[in-house]
């Protein structure tokens, strides 16, 4: 008697990966201000933070396909602890250096840990979302990230102090602080992933397992799908572009809004609640997302969020008073906290089933890159035009995400599939064993 097949896994994975998540992304946001005063406090100027901003991104640049290629034919949940050490690794140990360029070093493997959680996180999602889910599920594990860049920015202002020449010590002591915030994320990484997914069946003996060893081979052996097939995929490159002009927005924020708080004289607690009220209106768009994307539609919605985020970008270069900033904050937050869920399922959508880490990782390297190249060039025009440059560079980045997006940004329904596997000649059927029995009836009847 075969047993009822057991239903599929609730959405308790998808809670403690959200509470995962919003500690990982808690110490990032609250590092990355914190290693912009510490390289401020150590003499670096416009360009240097730019560069070290930069670097934060540059070791994720290269290992992000690989490790989507890996994940794709093995498990997700491994690389969230991994991620988790590194994060932790990296801060800490920005916070003890005292040279720039060890403090890029390890802001950059503070870099690698985030995109080794945030590729094996995205791929449990994918891997464990219905189709119709995806851009809920998708939505709510961004909110993780959201809620991660809403409190530690206000932690890292509440921690950094620049007077009495105290911004040494007191961004060190953020650095070690956002290193054990990013460890307690290990106690919400349990049953995360489920080993039964969609599609596989349960084993049913060891005899059966030798009997479907062959076939197992035999699907293991199908070509994976080309990286250039997968870009190829309609929507694909309009969503890396856009996740890549949104994250590189968020990164350059991050990272800069402590210089011009400087250069305006805006206190790092209030650079801090600034940061964090951007992140919260970007959690109010994401529960809101639903209701948008049934009133305006797919495309609709990212144009309209990049528009806007670039028109408020450009808004933010001449000197503004902190409140008029701060509801520029708030807007530009609720625009850009569209990009990222939007562009997720887009991918997930447009790629094979057994590629889906390998594209997610290639926007994950979209976004890498912006990060590094975005910084560096935003670091370039602040020493020469002013700190409040690079946000017009932001600006023109989303009206050019808005224009692409126009082109297919909101697609996401073709699939690319590999090339198909040769067709290998069925076997010859077995004739059955002669039975003795039969034959001599058969005898005796010809017989006269």
């Amino acid at each position: 008697m075969s047993s009822a097949p057991r239903p599929g896994p609730g959405r308790g994975w998808l809670l403690r990966l959200v509470i995962a998540f919003a500690f990982a992304q808690g110490a990032v946001s609250m590092a990355r201000p914190a290693v912009s005063y510490r390289a401020l406090a150590l003499g670096a100027d416009e360009t240097a933070v730019g560069v070290i901003a930069g670097v934060y991104a540059l070791l994720p640049l290269f290992a992000a396909v690989p490790l989507g290629r890996r994940t794709d034919h093995g498990r997700c949940a491994p690389l969230l602890p991994i991620g988790v050490v590194l994060i932790s690794g990296g801060c800490a140990l920005s916070g003890v250096v005292s040279s720039l360029p060890a403090v890029a070093a390890w802001s950059g493997v503070m870099g690698l840990g985030h995109l080794c959680f945030v590729i094996g996180a995205q791929s449990i999602v994918a891997r464990q979302s219905a189709p119709a889910e995806q851009d809920r599920n998708f939505g709510h594990f961004t909110i993780g990230a959201s809620l991660g860049q809403l409190v530690g920015p206000i932690a890292a202002g509440a921690l950094i102090s620049g007077g009495s020449g105290a911004l040494g010590r007191t961004s060190a002591f953020a650095l070690l602080v956002s290193a054990a915030v990013c460890a307690v994320a290990l106690t919400s990484l349990w049953r995360i992933e489920h080993r039964c997914t969609p599609g596989a069946a349960p084993a049913a003996g060891k005899s059966t397992a030798k009997a479907r060893t062959g076939a197992r081979t035999k699907a293991n052996a199908k070509p994976k799908a080309p990286v250039t097939a997968i870009l190829g995929a309609r929507g694909v490159p309009a969503g890396i572009f856009i996740s890549m002009a949104v994250l590189s927005a968020t990164d350059i924020l991050t990272a800069y809004l402590p210089v011009i708080g400087e250069h305006r004289g805006i206190a790092p607690a209030t650079v801090g609640l600034l940061l964090s009220l951007r992140a919260a209106a970007s959690i109010a768009c994401r529960l809101a997302m639903p209701v948008m994307l049934r009133l305006l539609g797919r495309t609709a919605l990212l144009v309209t969020s990049c528009l806007l985020a670039g028109l408020i970008c450009a808004g933010m270069v001449p000197p503004v008073p902190v409140p008029v900033l701060a509801v520029m904050l708030a807007a530009l937050g609720f625009c850009l906290g569209v990009g990222q869920p939007l562009s997720m399922a887009t991918v997930v959508r447009a790629a094979p089933a057994d590629a889906r880490s390998t594209a997610l990782a290639l926007r994950l390297t979209g976004n890498r890159l912006g990060q590094a190249a975005a910084p560096a060039a935003a670091g370039l025009i602040a020493g020469t035009a002013g700190a409040a440059a690079p946000f017009a560079l932001l600006g023109a980045l989303l009206l050019a995400a808005a224009g692409l997006g126009l082109r297919g940004g909101g697609a996401g329904g073709t699939s690319v599939r590999p090339e198909p596997a040769p067709v290998l000649p069925a076997p010859d059927p077995v004739q059955p064993a002669p039975d003795p029995v039969r034959e001599r009836g058969a005898l005796r009847a010809d017989a006269p």
